[in-house]
C-alpha cells in the first residue's frame, strides 16, 4: 500500500518552474484538440503576474483541473488542493506530479492537518495562487452543486486575497470535440468578510454561473474511453 504524502511535500511559491512548465505547454494544446472549450467572462481572469488569488470551481470529473490549468495565467503559478489516494497508486502520473509541483496533497482523514494549513498559508504569503473544488468530491450531476466547505475561505481571508469563481459545464461526461463550457464570475474580495459569510456568497455566485445542462444531440465519439480517462 502507499503511503500518503504530507501536505508539504512539494514546493509552493508564485514562479513556474521548468517541468510545471513543459507539463502546461502539453496539456494545454491537447485539450484544445480534445474538446471545444469555451469561455465566458474571460474580462474577470486576473492578470499575468497580478496580484496573487484563490480559485474556485465545481468538480464533475477529471478535465476541471486541466481546464483551469487552461485558463489561468502560468504565473502566480496555480496550486491545486486534491486528495492524493488515488493518485499515488498511477505511477506515471505521480512522477509527473512529483517533479512538476503545483499541487498540495489533501488527506481527508488527517483531520485539522497543521501541515496543509501551514503550506497553504505559505503558499499566499509567496505570492502563489491557490485552486479548490469547495465541494470536496466530485458534485452529482451537471448543474448541480454540493454545499461546499470554508476551507477556502478561512484561507482568503487571513491571507487577504481575492476568491475567483468558475462555474464549470459539460465535463461529467465527455467525448472527442464535445463543448466545455467555462464561466469566470466576478472576483469577491475577502476584505471585511467572515468564514461563513464568503462561503455562502462564493455558493450563490457558483449557483448563478452553472447553467442548466441540456445533453448534446451528435455523435459521442471515445465517451466512455475519455470520460474515465484519469
Amino acid at each position: 500500500m502507499e503511503t500518503l504524502p504530507q501536505a508539504d511535500l512539494l514546493p509552493v511559491g508564485p514562479k513556474a518552474n521548468i517541468p510545471y512548465r513543459l507539463v502546461r505547454l502539453l496539456a494545454v494544446p491537447l485539450m484544445r484538440l480534445m474538446f471545444d472549450i469555451e469561455v465566458h467572462g474571460a474580462k474577470n481572469i486576473p492578470k499575468k503576474r497580478g496580484p496573487n488569488y484563490i480559485v474556485i470551481a465545481n468538480h464533475l470529473n477529471w478535465p476541471d483541473e486541466f481546464l483551469l490549468l487552461l485558463l489561468f495565467p502560468i504565473e502566480p503559478r496555480l496550486h491545486f488542493l486534491a486528495d492524493p489516494t488515488l493518485l499515488v497508486t498511477r505511477k506515471f502520473q505521480w512522477f509527473v506530479v512529483r517533479h512538476s509541483g503545483g499541487y498540495v496533497p489533501v488527506v481527508k482523514s488527517r483531520h485539522s492537518d497543521r501541515r496543509l494549513y501551514h503550506h497553504v498559508d505559505r503558499c499566499l504569503e509567496l505570492g502563489g495562487a491557490i485552486a479548490i473544488f469547495p465541494e470536496g468530491q466530485y458534485g452529482p450531476a451537471e448543474g448541480e452543486l454540493v454545499p461546499f466547505h470554508r476551507g477556502f475561505a478561512h484561507f482568503a481571508i487571513k491571507a487577504g486575497v481575492q476568491v475567483v469563481p468558475v462555474g464549470l459545464s459539460g465535463t461529467k461526461d465527455v467525448w472527442w470535440r464535445k463543448k466545455l463550457r467555462m464561466f469566470v464570475g466576478e472576483p469577491i474580495p475577502s476584505h471585511g468578510q467572515d468564514p461563513a459569510g464568503l462561503t455562502n456568497l462564493a455558493f450563490e455566485r457558483m449557483r448563478a454561473l452553472v447553467p442548466a445542462y441540456q445533453e448534446p444531440p451528435g455523435p459521442k465519439l471515445l465517451r466512455r474511453y475519455l470520460t474515465h480517462l484519469f
